[in-house]
């Protein structure tokens, strides 16, 4: 179906910035300039700048960017980290590729891990929690990182959605030991492939994941420090990301301006629940726009025949796919947000009459 609405524009995205594009990729492969080379340094210092922490490293994907952060924390076998279910799988299967044992409990009506729920899934063996910033929006990490200092547990956060939001004026990656971002291309700030980067101010959690990512080797010495992986940030991609995070604050705010809209046209609807909290703790940057809508099924089929492009993430609750062997855990209200949630059209490209077409259809759907 071609869509009059698109959920993102990625054509469009590339127009924007095409020249500048092109002419860092012929500097760049013109240099041959491909592997850990001084683009992917600058970003790597401009993102640990702009986030708060001393150090970032550049890796293949938000999962590696978890995936290596736990490993370098010394989780393994027998540890319990608590997180959510209500998140992209990569989270929970970060834990279980180091052996770890995944520890779910259900989130609170932003989306995010319920704080109040997290200190009875405190056990003996409990090593770590990994918060989920989902969709822009920071949880509680006031009350996250207390918990975690009274119990000695470790944090990681699990950023992916959350580049430039803030709590309490400090941004998501600056809280725990490790920040994990993703740079997939459909996220606010994305390659034109996979990648991510992890953030820390810790200097031997960052030279660990720093060895992990480039098979154990210590470029400097020469030494194999350990065995690790090929899950480097390509500096092409990094050159990219470098031209991409110029425009990176200009939409944040584009996003912020959406979101805006969409609260003014819908909030008199009762038949919907939009992601707007009156916390002013909070700075959100909309990754995503998520309603939880009553008939959320009738109304996704009425939206994609106005040809309205959107996303249900996720129908079925993680917990509830039989082979990832979590089925134990009840989480009811992540259980209910899958039945209801649907997210609009949200990017930085999108004009405001193509809001107000969204926004009117469903009007419209709920008026019928």
């Amino acid at each position: 179906m071609k869509y009059k609405v698109k959920f993102v524009d990625m054509p469009k995205h590339y127009q924007t910035l095409r020249k500048e594009i092109l002419k860092t990729v012929d500097q760049v492969l013109s240099r041959g300039d491909v592997i850990l080379r001084d683009d992917m340094r600058k970003f790597e210092k401009d993102i640990a700048r702009f986030v708060g922490t001393k150090f970032a490293v550049g890796v293949n994907s938000g999962f590696d960017a978890l995936h290596l952060s736990v490993r370098a924390a010394g989780i393994g076998p027998g540890d319990e980290v608590i997180t959510v279910a209500h998140t992209f799988v990569a989270t929970v299967a970060a834990v279980v590729h180091c052996r770890g044992t995944p520890i779910l409990i259900d989130v609170g009506q932003d989306f995010n891990l319920d704080a109040d729920q997290l200190e009875k899934a405190i056990t003996r063996k409990t090593k770590a929690i990994i918060p989920v910033h989902l969709n822009g929006r920071l949880c509680n990490m006031e009350k996250i990182m207390s918990i975690a200092r009274r119990h000695k547990l470790i944090v990681i956060e699990d950023a992916a959605q959350a580049l430039g939001a803030k709590f309490k004026g400090k941004r998501a990656g600056a809280f725990g030991l490790t920040g994990c971002f993703s740079l997939y291309p459909f996220k606010m700030l994305g390659a034109f492939g996979d990648g991510g980067i992890v953030t820390t101010s810790d200097p031997e959690i960052a030279r660990k994941i720093t060895w992990l990512r480039d098979h154990g080797q210590d470029r400097l010495t020469g030494d194999i420090r350990l065995y690790g992986f090929n899950c480097r940030l390509d500096n092409l991609h990094a050159a990219i990301l470098n031209v991409k995070f110029k425009h990176f604050p200009q939409w944040v705010n584009r996003r912020r301006e959406v979101a805006k809209r969409y609260r003014q046209g819908l909030q008199s609807l009762k038949t919907l629940r939009l992601p707007h909290f009156n916390d002013k703790n909070y700075f959100d940057v909309y990754q995503n726009y998520v309603i939880r809508a009553e008939k959320r099924d009738e109304l996704v089929a009425y939206l994609r025949k106005k040809r309205i492009e959107i996303l249900i993430s996720w129908t079925k609750p993680m917990h509830h796919h039989l082979a990832l062997g979590l089925r134990k855990f009840k989480l009811p209200e992540t259980e209910r947000i899958c039945r209801e949630v649907l997210s609009l059209p949200m990017n930085a490209e999108i004009n405001n009459q193509h809001v107000d077409f969204v926004i009117q259809s469903i009007r419209n759907f709920y008026r019928k």
